[in-house]
């Protein structure tokens, strides 16, 4: 097993998801609205104090003009726009940029590196690397690192009323400058690598709740099917007996006695689709529990025709105990399923799904004979959108990507059944082919404390539901 998880579904949509998504749509104008309002307040507030009270020089008009620009652009984007407005990727560029420039602005006029509200300059590149893609945050980052450096070396000087200039030493404005651009590189990885986490589980999320959507659909569509091949059982046993009948007596007109044996064929192939619709579709909506041992063939069971051998041992020591009967739910199927299909994609030949359990807990082992699992990723595993190798053979399995995803379903569905997984490779990777053992590949560990997954003893049967036509 070369790679540590495999697409969920051979057709789950989960390549397309991240390419539906675009970081820019994630910003709401309002939200920039608001945080623009405030940063007026904190200007005009600030400007009115150090001329009122301070007896700072300023160019009072200037700076209120440069002010007012903010509140202009922001009255405007209230009345020109809905209040639900999603920003697109440009447009979430140029509303940060609107507002590093006009901060830059209002330092050139305000004495520069010397004023200390230079610092929140950084506010515009740091969200900008929280919601902006890898380009545009790091245009914003730069013109901000340009304005900085500019309004360094040229600025109107502070004074005061009596014409004293309000300087700082040259070492603390070098110094002030360069932890400002050092702050834009730091707070712009630190908070890029953070939203990226972030958005990054919140899609893995997402494709797990569109594949436990998907396993109750089926769930239900079983339900469906048996009602279906229950209701049009006698009326397909009636029309098969009426057409043999219709061709017994139509033996002297071969025309007719065709149409007979063909309305007899169409209703046995009828009754051989409502057959296989109930083997494919086996979750019966009045079967809530059932053996361990059927719940994982019943996982297993797409993956037991794909040219690897499928070994399922129970445990049958003494004083283990009557075999578990377990809760039917679709987290444990779906979950056992994925993680069975990863063994199949990368064994060799076999693949081995033990099953042991004692007083307290259940414990499913899933294992393979393949290469294991990379070692450098083990402490990773069940995280989503993990980096693909670079020696693995495309060809191997060419619908897969190598993101990690189906292990991460897989363990965020099972862990919510009370399930713990543990992740081991069967034999060392620095073995020989000789030294290696039979089960030398990927091993998996499913441990349900037995009170969280075992059914109550009612037959496996749920309440009996009437069927509305």
């Amino acid at each position: 097993m070369s790679q540590p998880a495999p697409d969920p579904q051979p057709h789950f949509p989960h390549r397309a998801l991240a390419a539906r998504i675009g970081h820019g749509d994630w910003v709401r104008l309002r939200t920039l609205i608001l945080l623009r309002w405030t940063a007026i307040f904190g200007q005009a507030t600030a400007i009115l104090v150090a001329w009122k009270y301070y007896d700072i020089r300023l160019d009072l008009v200037l700076c209120l003009l440069v002010v007012g620009a903010a509140v202009l652009a922001n009255v405007i984007a209230i009345f020109a726009f809905p209040v639900n407005t999603r920003l697109s990727e440009r447009g979430a560029m140029l509303t940060l940029l609107f507002d590093t420039l006009q901060l830059s602005l209002l330092l050139f006029l305000t004495g520069g590196l010397n004023n200390p509200f230079a610092l929140l300059i950084l506010a515009p590149a740091t969200i900008a690397a929280t919601a902006l893609q890898t380009r545009s945050t790091v245009f914003v980052g730069l013109l901000t690192i340009a304005l900085v450096t500019l309004v360094t070396f040229f600025h109107v000087p502070l004074k005061t009323l009596d014409a004293t200039s309000i300087t700082v030493p040259a070492l603390f404005e070098f110094g002030f400058w360069l932890a400002i651009v050092i702050g834009v590189v730091f707070l712009g990885l630190y908070a890029r690598r953070v939203a990226s986490e972030i958005h990054v589980m919140g899609d893995a999320l997402l494709a797990t709740q569109m594949a436990l959507a998907r396993e109750q659909k089926l769930t239900d569509l079983g339900g469906v099917v048996a009602a279906a091949a229950h209701e049009l059982g006698t009326p397909l046993a009636t029309i098969k007996l009426t057409s043999r009948e219709l061709a017994r007596d139509l033996a002297d007109h071969p025309e007719l006695r065709a149409d007979a044996e063909l309305i007899l064929e169409q209703a046995d192939r009828c009754r051989d689709i409502l057959r296989s619709m109930g083997r494919a579709g086996k979750q019966d909506l009045h079967l809530r529990s059932a053996p361990v041992s059927a719940v994982i063939r019943e996982a297993a069971e797409p993956h037991m025709g794909r040219g690897k051998d499928l070994h399922f041992d129970l445990d049958d020591t003494p004083g283990s105990g009557r075999q578990p009967e377990i809760l039917r739910q679709p987290e444990i199927i779906h979950g056992l399923r994925n993680l069975i299909q990863n063994a199949v994609d990368f064994a060799r030949s076999e693949v081995w799904v033990d099953t042991e359990w004692s007083e307290r807990a259940l414990t499913v082992t899933i294992a393979d004979d393949g290469e294991g699992y990379p070692p450098h990723l083990i402490g990773r595993i069940g995280d989503p959108f993990l980096p693909r190798r670079r020696d693995d053979d495309p060809a191997r399995r060419p619908d897969y990507d190598g993101m990690g995803l189906g292990l991460f379903i897989a363990k965020t569905l099972l862990e919510r059944t009370g399930a713990q997984l543990r992740f081991t490779n069967g034999s060392d990777p620095f073995l020989t082919e000789e030294e290696r053992p039979e089960r030398s590949g990927a091993v998996v560990e499913v441990i349900w404390p037995r009170a969280t997954i075992e059914a109550e003893a009612t037959g496996g049967l749920g309440e009996n539901r009437q069927i509305l036509s």
